[in-house]
This record gives structure tokens, sequence and C-alpha cells, in this order.
């Protein structure tokens, strides 16, 4: 079905955008974040949970059975917090050895840039006019806000004439869909999404998303007669 041309590039898109999103989150789920410690799985954050009942019980109660069963279970959380963090660096390095082996070529790389780097956490500081940092949330924003209204606010001079630039550039002919389908299929794995936050991956692997390329191409070629 041909787009018609009163349609917007921008919404077209906005609905072949959703539909990808809808299909990923309902065959590929949602990538949960990683803690900065991941040896810390469920055994931790149990034994964890046990060392904080063990302890509020000793604080209603501090006999001296409950301070035994305290000490007990602090022996043993740190005995196994031990073991967790030096299992960890060995079951990396086994993974790292499967996905070489595998060419798993992403995952390779974001293993070894985990271990050169180390955990990083998130700074959200912003320097103001004076080169002051900024911590707060809501002085961060002003910040951005005063910052944006005098890049954007510009004074526009209306006594500019506008003059048309006449170019010999050739009729470029529109590119078929064969075309279109050989440019996605060449397109760079494993870089970081656009602003629309879709990876090549998944514009590739379009067999269940996106059906076929036609409406990728009917939207490319809307877009090109638009600007011209």
């Amino acid at each position: 079905k041909k787009l018609d041309t009163e349609v917007d590039v921008n919404k077209a898109w906005k609905t072949i955008r959703e539909n990808i999103k809808i299909s990923t989150k309902y065959s590929l789920g949602y990538y949960e974040l990683k803690k900065h410690k991941p040896w810390f799985d469920e055994g931790c954050s149990k034994l964890s949970d046990q060392r904080k009942e063990a302890k509020l019980q000793w604080l209603q109660d501090p006999s001296a059975i409950n301070w035994d069963n305290l000490n007990n279970i602090r022996h043993e959380t740190r005995r196994h917090f031990r073991y967790k963090r030096r299992e960890y660096p060995k079951n990396k390095s086994d993974e790292l050895a499967v996905n070489g082996k595998n060419k798993n070529i992403g995952d390779l790389y974001t293993g070894i840039n985990d271990f050169k780097r180390g955990y990083q956490p998130r700074s959200n500081l912003v320097k103001d006019e004076n080169g002051d940092l900024l911590a707060v949330s809501h002085n961060i924003l002003n910040r951005w806000r005063n910052y944006f209204s005098l890049l954007l606010n510009v004074h526009r001079v209306s006594a500019v004439r506008q003059t048309e630039i006449h170019t010999a550039e050739p009729l470029v002919p529109d590119p078929s869909p064969f075309e279109t389908e050989s440019a996605i299929a060449k397109l760079k794995q494993y870089k970081l999404p656009g602003s629309d936050q879709i990876p090549a991956e998944l514009i590739q692997a379009r067999g269940e998303i996106l059906h076929s390329t036609r409406k990728i191409h009917n939207l490319l070629l809307f877009g090109m007669r638009k600007i011209a």
C-alpha cells in the first residue's frame, strides 16, 4: 500500500517504529540493567536479608542467644560473599572464552571493557555559568533551561534577503526496493542506536517485525519527494 501524499513522514515512521518496539517487547522482553556487584545473586540477597532480620531481633532482645545467632549469620554471609567474589572473575573469563569461540563479538568486547573499566558510577553533575558544579536536580534543570533559552531564542534579522540558489545537481532516480533492502543489509551491527532507540539488528531481522521492506521503501520515497 502506497503512502498517501498527505501523510506526514514523521507520523508514518512513528507507526513503523512503534510496531518494531512492540514486536521486540513481546519476542525479546526487557533487558535488566546489571548491578555494580554482578556477583551478588539471589543467594547473597537471602543471606543479606537474614542478617538484617537477625540484627533487628538482637536489637529488640539483646540476649546472648540472639547475639550468637547474629554472629553466626554474619560469618556465613561474609564467607559466602568472599566465595562469590572469587568465583566471579573465573566465571567471567570462561564466558569470554565461549563468546570468543562462538564469535559473539559484541558480547566479547562488552565483557572485556567491563574488566578494563570496572564499576563506574554515573555522574549527573553539571557546570553553571561560573564553572561551579551543580548537583541538585532542580538547579540542573534550571541550568539546562537557561542554556537552551540562550542557544535557541536568537533574534532573527528580518532584513536579510533570501537568495535562491540554483545548483547543477543531476536528477537522481528513486531507489528501487532492491536497493533499499541492500542498504538495510549493509547496516553496521553492534552500534549504538539513534534517537529512535532501534538498533540496526532489529531492522535487519524484519521478517516478523516489518513483514517486508515495502513500508520503509515507500517512506523513503515520500521523504525524498517532500524534500525536493
